[in-house]
């Protein structure tokens, strides 16, 4: 079964994701957050293909969706610290 993600931003053809992850060891489950990003773009067939490089037009793009997904996890943090 595929993970699916926690959140999602997209500005354009880039796009910043947050995911669950969770390891175990000695007995103790450590649970933490990722953020990966990834570009869309056609190939020369037309065909949908994606990246993890960045053109320079690409970078203020990434820093949106980056900065979205950054603020998302410090709110996140700051309700869990608010509810202890």
């Amino acid at each position: 079964m595929a993970q699916k993600p926690e959140q999602k931003f997209r500005v354009g053809n880039i796009s910043a994701t947050i995911w669950n992850n969770e390891t175990k060891k000695d007995g103790k489950i450590n649970q933490f957050k990722t953020v990966s990003f990834e570009r869309n773009y056609k190939d020369k067939d037309d065909e949908w293909q994606t990246s993890n490089s960045l053109t320079v037009n690409d970078l203020p793009k990434a820093m949106v969706v980056l900065g979205k997904a950054y603020e998302f996890l410090a709110l996140k943090q700051l309700e869990t610290e608010a509810s202890a």
